[in-house]
């Protein structure tokens, strides 16, 4: 896919549920390809925007946003196609959030690009995949980390996903980042149990065949591929029906 520009967004929200949450701030920052490759540009910016319910404490707690703050602001169908359509393919840290809310009606039908997802297969050796340890165990080359505070906030966080995705795009390209963006996240390693923190290569088959039948989409998933790689079939295989659960 030719694209020369990925813009990343990040949301705060009322709760993690539409219709029954809502976002209250949209911050975006670009990543354009130039004649020095990738780079992270000064084309960002941020809205507040007016969830037209109440902003619950728990999350008021999180982002610091408080229902005063968004008296006057827009409404999220009127921001939304402004922001976002101009963007065949944008990208966010944990991208499937953000989709929730930027529905392809508001969007254009844009691609995504989940950071997350990609960061699980370039950087596994990373100790965990949040947005702000991926910034300080990375630390991308240029970052400002004035402009990515405070966290939780919707035009920071942007930003240092922004690093993020012009590092990944230095190492593969567009179309690879959204196939691995489109499946599911492949773990490195076990994430729970007598096995956590080992590699899905180093736990018998036993415990393997164990995790294919895991609540977690992921895990499942991650479980199959190792299962693919023992059986010498293929590297990335679609992941095991949930409804296997319930056989």
């Amino acid at each position: 896919m030719s694209v020369s520009t990925v813009r990343v967004v990040d949301l705060e929200t009322t709760g993690s549920r539409p219709p029954a949450h809502a976002v209250c701030e949209i911050g975006w920052q670009d990543v354009t390809l130039g004649e020095d490759g990738w780079q992270v540009t000064a084309s960002r910016g941020s809205s507040l925007v007016d969830p037209q319910r109440a902003i619950p404490p728990v999350t008021q707690a999180v982002h610091h946003i408080i229902d005063e703050d968004v008296v006057g602001a827009p409404r999220w169908a009127d921001i939304a196609p402004v922001v976002l359509r101009a963007f065949p393919v944008m990208a966010a840290h944990r991208a499937s959030f953000e989709q929730r809310f930027c529905t392809p009606a508001l969007s254009g039908g844009a691609r995504w690009i989940c950071t997350w997802k990609c960061a699980l297969r370039l950087w596994p050796d990373s100790p965990s995949f949040s947005n702000q340890v991926l910034r300080y165990w990375r630390k991308p080359v240029g970052l400002d980390r004035e402009l990515g505070l405070p966290v939780h906030r919707a035009l920071p966080d942007a930003y240092v996903t922004a690093h993020h995705l012009r590092d990944m795009l230095a190492e593969a390209s567009v179309d690879q980042l959204l196939e691995w963006s489109d499946l599911p996240g492949l773990l490195p390693r076990v994430p729970a149990g007598p096995d956590r923190g080992k590699g899905w290569a180093e736990i018998d088959d036993a415990a393997l065949t164990g995790w294919l039948g895991d609540r977690d989409e992921d895990v499942r998933y991650s479980a199959s591929v190792e299962q693919a790689r023992r059986s010498g079939t293929v590297r990335d295989v679609a992941p095991p029906s949930q409804g296997s659960l319930f056989a």
